[in-house]
């Protein structure tokens, strides 16, 4: 949907129209009824998935995802015998 709103009224309710372009209208600013601008809402910025989400975080290899855990990694994962949760399941 358009809208359209004359140079004094555009001044006046610029708050208004910024809302309503984010909510996807567009705002025609009219002189003596002709239309000299648009407002239209800009497209955010695209991130690259090409750059990782977490900087800090090493990648991980596809492959490594899918092999399966050692012994050690196992005993670290369930934790050891002082854990109360799993003093619970015993």
């Amino acid at each position: 949907m358009t809208t359209t709103v004359n140079v004094q009224d555009a001044k006046t309710r610029l708050s208004e129209l910024l809302r309503r372009v984010e909510s996807g209208e567009d705002v025609v600013i009219a002189r003596a009824g002709t239309p000299i601008a648009r407002i239209s809402a800009a497209t955010p910025p695209r991130r690259s998935l090409d750059a990782p989400l977490l900087p800090e975080i090493p990648p991980i290899a596809g492959d490594a995802l899918l092999e399966d855990a050692t012994a050690e990694e196992l005993a670290d994962w369930e934790g050891d015998a002082d854990d109360p949760l799993n003093a619970a399941r015993s």
